[in-house]
């Protein structure tokens, strides 16, 4: 089996080349927009030979000059926030275990659920979880070392 290699892309100019890592995106967009820009190559090619369309290609340049490289900088995918535990239901499930300390995720759920806000067990695990709020079980001796230790003290 071959192991995995770094590719490059290597951006000749008139005084030499400059193999690009193609795994940096960052550096990969503005690879593109150099050779766009700079060596006067048609937009099209450019962005093809990049993996873009030339839609793309202006609205990573567009991007580029409103502000800069930490505009065309890959962002954080996924949710911008929490869509299901929201404040109003987080201090919910603090509020029903405090008022319960002994009560189940089960039963902190069925209640919030019954109120009108659909809330997985799961969900309010993971609050209470957060919050440090589970029971600590004690530490039980199993019978055998107990009845061992009182043997060996005498």
């Amino acid at each position: 089996m071959k192991k995995d290699r770094p590719s490059f892309i290597a951006i000749n100019g008139p005084f030499g080349e400059l193999q690009i890592d193609s795994s940096d995106k960052l550096s990969v967009k503005l690879a593109m927009l150099f050779e766009g820009c700079c060596l006067s190559k048609h937009p099209t090619e450019v962005a093809s030979k990049y993996g873009f369309t030339k839609q793309r290609y202006y609205q990573i340049l567009n991007d580029f000059n409103e502000g800069g490289s930490a505009a065309i900088a890959d962002k954080k995918k996924g949710p911008k926030r929490n869509y299901i535990r929201t404040e109003s239901i987080v201090n919910q499930i603090l509020r029903h275990k405090f008022l319960d300390p002994d009560s189940s995720s089960e039963v902190i759920a069925q209640k919030i659920t019954q109120v009108g806000t659909k809330i997985s067990v799961r969900s309010v695990e993971r609050t209470i979880t957060e919050y440090g709020l589970q029971k600590k079980t004690p530490f039980v001796k199993s019978p055998q070392k107990a009845q061992s230790n009182r043997n060996t003290s005498k």
